[in-house]
């Protein structure tokens, strides 16, 4: 299936590895073959810098830039949407750490303005620990999700952390009351728009897996947050969370002084992943059942996003094939199929890719150059 929606040009300066780079494709999956450290990833988080965050790494956008270059870096790129091409690119921001972003020649006002032609969704090696990590990561994990669905979810995270940080230091230093009520404040807006986020979001993709197609071949999750609060529930509105939020906090202000940060909050909560087949949490499965629930979520979310938005994302697998029996590989090819994107792969052995057959462009990459083999 040819995607409606696709990548049909790159560009890459001052990337990482790459000094300059250039990719003209043609809707197909791509494939980047070649040796580790070769710069195959580093092409994948060029392309996750088009959606909001920090991509797939979550590097300071001042530690993407080439070594040696003045700091400078850009990502451009057409998109092919049925309304007809847009250009979009990211890059260094200037001085302020942050970054632009222009669409058609114009700087977008914020990040999240991508987000209307094209959503980003990514696999990779670092990630396979996700179910026996810290909590930290899949609240990570499930914020990205988020985000393909809510572009503005990241900065309501952001916001939501940074308020508390303050909230924080002015606790620790017993400042004046009024000033704790208005950050608290501050953060319970915040706070609630994130966890109804993620609760709307977490609903919604468990409904896709139920009636899932990828059963068969990955295992589908049940999925669940831990409590937001230990000892009561949680308010259906979001007036009522911030009310809830803002008195609770205004109590525990003593307790929350004394262990130096806020014990309750949305910074706080987990991601409880459990095999649906065999009724077993995640991280007690075997390794490759942990990454085929992985896959399954993925493509129940590229799914989801499809529904919800009418945009297939583009998804990046970073070095997801070599882990893949050939069954597994077979059926992870043709779910790519049935959700008509396009696919950015990377490996070391072309021959992982061979099933994919015409169905992708296959590019070598060596010492951050691309080309033919």
């Amino acid at each position: 299936m040819h995607p409606s929606r696709y990548i049909s040009r790159l560009r890459l300066s001052h990337f990482r590895n790459y000094a300059s780079a250039a990719l003209d494709l043609d809707g197909r999956h791509l494939v980047l073959v070649g040796p580790n450290g070769a710069g195959k990833t580093n092409l994948l988080e060029a392309v996750s810098l088009l959606s909001p965050g920090r991509g797939l790494r979550g590097a300071a956008f001042e530690d993407v830039a080439a070594q040696g270059s003045d700091g400078l870096w850009a990502v451009a790129s057409t998109i092919e949407t049925p309304e007809g091409p847009v250009d979009i690119g990211t890059g260094a921001g200037g001085a302020d750490g942050g970054r632009r972003v222009r669409i058609n020649g114009a700087n977008a006002r914020t990040v999240e303005e991508m987000s209307a032609y094209l959503r980003v969704l990514w696999l990779t090696p670092s990630m396979d620990g996700l179910f026996t990590g810290p909590a930290s990561d899949r609240r990570r994990f499930l914020d990205r999700l988020v985000t393909t669905l809510i572009p503005g979810h990241s900065a309501a995270v952001s916001d939501y952390e940074k308020a508390m940080r303050q909230r924080n230091r002015l606790v620790d230093e017993d400042a004046d009351p009024l000033w704790i009520d208005a950050i608290e404040a501050q953060m319970a807006v915040s706070a609630a728009a994130v966890h109804f986020a993620r609760a709307d979001s977490l609903d919604d993709l468990q409904a896709v897996i139920l009636s899932g197609v990828d059963e068969a071949s990955f295992p589908a999750a049940r999925l669940a947050l831990t409590a937001l609060f230990e000892d009561r529930h949680v308010p259906q509105s979001s007036a009522a969370l911030e009310a809830e939020l803002r008195a609770f906090w205004r109590r525990e202000r003593q307790r929350d002084r004394a262990a130096g940060r806020t014990l309750t909050g949305p910074h706080r909560i987990d991601l409880e992943v459990r095999h649906a087949q065999k009724d077993m949490p995640a991280a007690l499965g075997s390794t490759g059942e942990q990454k085929a629930l992985l896959i399954g979520l993925i493509l129940a979310q590229a799914r989801l996003v499809k529904r919800s938005t009418g945009i297939a994302p583009f998804l990046l697998l970073d070095e997801v094939a070599a882990h893949l029996d050939p069954g597994r590989r077979s059926a992870l090819f043709a779910a790519l199929e049935a959700l008509g994107t396009q696919c950015f792969m990377t490996g070391t052995d072309p021959m992982l890719f061979d099933a994919l057959g015409g169905a992708a462009q296959q590019v070598f990459v060596r010492d951050g150059r691309l080309g033919p083999k």
